[in-house]
């Protein structure tokens, strides 16, 4: 028993430490549980064929084709457009289609959708976007609760009853706890982001729909940082590539564009022969480079590879970062992106996007020079320069990259494929499959069944878009916890641990053990995953009711929900991460908004749940 304990307080302290991805850290348990002969090798991977961990696998490809159809987009847009310009009405329309639409996906995945429609709204209103960011994570996560596949926790308190020899849940079981938190959290956010998170920010104080170029210049402080050079005949590197001339890895400098054989007489600004530079492309005799470095660096490259630093006189500095093709614009990392911990020059980001990287906005810095050894970090913001249209493609990378203040059309545009039809109906089957006891099928069987049947339909293209829909990190961490609950159990520990709680509390009303395990739950969320947590602390909650001899349901949903309500920090799900740069929060914001609903909503939780979920066996 003392060796699982020391094993689960050590991958504890490591999982809220962060430095290693939490899904090595679980495999690292499973395989010290193993070694200590505490498990089985058939026990330890019982996880990765458990039912709950299948499932999730489904609702990844589901939800997937549910984004990529546009079919979700779609829906959200036609819920905002009826806020019109009142900022009330946008704001409890916010909270309601994220909540809906996080009751069928992830959390993860329906911010990742809302948050540049939320942000080209707020903008389009002359709203502070800070007011809606937070508040939109916040939704997700109270959405989640509105059904059973809504959060993994809801699919693992379920696991536990069922192992254990009670009935299963139902789809809509959690449904009035979940209105009930998604109430708590509007009639709090309301007047909470009213005062403590519009923040003042004078790119947006000044009424325009979105951040000007000249704002992003401003911004990012490019105002005097691109410079024009013209390729002399005697330049060295004439006919060669831009990676052959291993001008940016000797200078640091960053070639953005190429001008080729500009008119002498007309601007470069309406020159239509700019292309935008690649590693690959050739240089040659006459063409202006725009490099973006410090001028001493540049002046030093000019004078030693026999170039000329020109001036256009026809063209202001905002004009050389933008065209009739080109543009700038920012972007969001998400923490499932692939470009995560990728130094810049390793991350292919311009061959894959066809896009430059000017600059890194990190928390309050904003980084630019060397660039290319910078690694990307998740919440980072990139300001990347391309075409519009390329820009505009990286609309259909969400997994990885948000378009942050696209123009409201762009923002509000769906590109609603002829399949959205199909996967709505698919979607919608599956549910009747699971809320419907006469359909003879169960949970498992209807998510496999609905993902396959998005990919025989073309709801998604192929298989391998199927599995880029699945978050491998997710689905790895819960397969390799789900044994540690085992083994909790095998050695006794839960029983101890249970054992000590009935010692303390058991003489106390029922109501202060369900508060009890509710604000544990809730306070190991804070450090790690909401999955691992209710994972862990779910058999204890079995034991402690089956030991007092009363109903263990509304000690397990007070599992899930304290596992899945975690506001008061920005890491402890990855939507709280995800708003938290394109919103400009700070970890004390979380703290002051997020942790006062949290116990709000632990103390609400603990009256109600009594009341849809009675202590009494009978």
């Amino acid at each position: 028993m003392y060796i699982t304990l020391i094993i689960l307080v050590f991958s504890s302290i490591f999982f809220m430490m962060g430095k290693i991805r939490s899904d090595l850290v679980a495999l690292s348990s499973l395989l010290l549980l193993v070694l200590f002969g505490i498990l089985t090798p058939e026990e330890a991977l019982s996880g990765f064929s458990n039912s709950v961990v299948i499932m999730m696998i489904g609702l990844f490809v589901v939800g997937g084709a549910i984004f990529q159809t546009g079919l979700a987009k779609m829906i959200s847009n036609r819920l905002l457009k009826l806020a019109g310009n009142s900022e009330l009405r946008l704001f409890i329309l916010v909270i309601l289609a994220t909540s809906f639409i996080g009751a069928f996906v992830s959390n993860t995945g329906t911010v990742a959708l809302m948050l540049p429609i939320v942000v080209s709204m707020a903008m389009s209103a002359n709203i502070n976007s800070s007011r809606l960011l937070m508040p939109l994570a916040f939704a997700s996560s109270l959405g989640g609760m509105m059904t059973l596949i809504g959060t993994p926790p809801n699919l693992i308190i379920n696991e536990e009853l069922i192992k254990h020899g009670y009935p299963s849940l139902t789809f809509f079981s959690f449904t009035p706890v979940g209105l009930v938190a998604i109430g708590v959290g509007l009639l709090y956010l309301i007047p909470v982001s009213q005062r403590l998170l519009n923040k003042k920010d004078s790119l947006q104080e000044n009424k325009q729909n979105s951040k000007s170029l000249k704002d992003l210049m401003e911004e990012y402080h490019l105002s005097k940082d691109v410079h024009l050079v013209m390729i002399g005949k005697n330049a060295p590197f004439i006919g060669k590539t831009l990676l052959e001339s291993n001008i940016s890895d000797k200078y640091e400098v960053n070639v953005t564009e190429i001008l080729r054989k500009p008119s002498i007489n007309s601007s470069i600004f309406k020159n239509p022969d700019r292309e935008l530079a690649h590693a690959n492309t050739v240089l040659n005799e006459g063409d202006i480079l725009f490099v973006q470095g410090d001028i001493r660096k540049i002046e030093a490259m000019v004078w030693e590879k026999s170039l000329r630093l020109i001036e256009d006189k026809f063209t202001s500095q905002e004009e050389l970062m933008n065209s009739q093709k080109h543009g700038i614009a920012e972007v969001l990392v998400t923490s499932t992106s692939r470009l995560v911990n990728l130094p810049i020059k390793k991350s292919k980001f311009r061959d894959s996007f066809s896009l430059n990287i000017l600059g890194i906005q990190r928390k309050e810095t904003y980084i630019l020079k060397n660039l290319k050894d910078q690694r990307i970090h998740s919440g980072d913001i990139l300001l990347v320069q391309g075409s519009w249209r390329d820009i505009a493609r990286l609309n259909d990378q969400q997994r990885h990259l948000i378009v942050l203040g696209q123009p409201l059309r762009e923002a509000s545009k769906v590109s609603l494929t002829h399949k959205a039809p199909i996967a709505a109906i698919i979607m919608l089957l599956m549910v009747m499959s699971m809320m419907f006891d006469f359909i003879p099928v169960q949970p498992v069987t209807a998510v496999l069944v609905a993902s396959l049947l998005m990919v025989f339909s073309g709801a998604l293209p192929n298989v391998e878009a199927a599995y880029k829909t699945i978050n491998w990190e997710s689905v790895v961490l819960i397969a390799a916890m789900l044994p540690m609950a085992l083994a909790l159990e095998k050695t006794g520990a839960s029983q101890w641990v249970s054992q000590m709680l009935v010692g303390k509390l058991g003489g106390y009303s029922p109501y202060i053990l369900l508060a009890s395990i509710y604000f544990t739950t809730s306070l190991l969320t804070m450090f790690i995953s909401n999955t691992a947590t209710a994972i862990l602390v779910a058999p204890i909650a079995m034991s402690t009711a089956t030991s007092m001899g009363i109903s263990p349901l509304p000690f397990l949903i007070a599992v899930s929900v304290g596992a899945s309500m975690c506001f008061a920090s920005p890491f402890s799900t990855p939507p709280n991460a995800l708003v938290m740069s394109a919103g400009r929060y700070t970890f004390m914001d979380y703290i002051k908004v997020g942790l006062p609903l949290q116990i709000l909503m632990g103390i609400v939780m603990i009256l109600v749940l009594p009341i849809f979920f009675p202590f009494s066996l009978h």
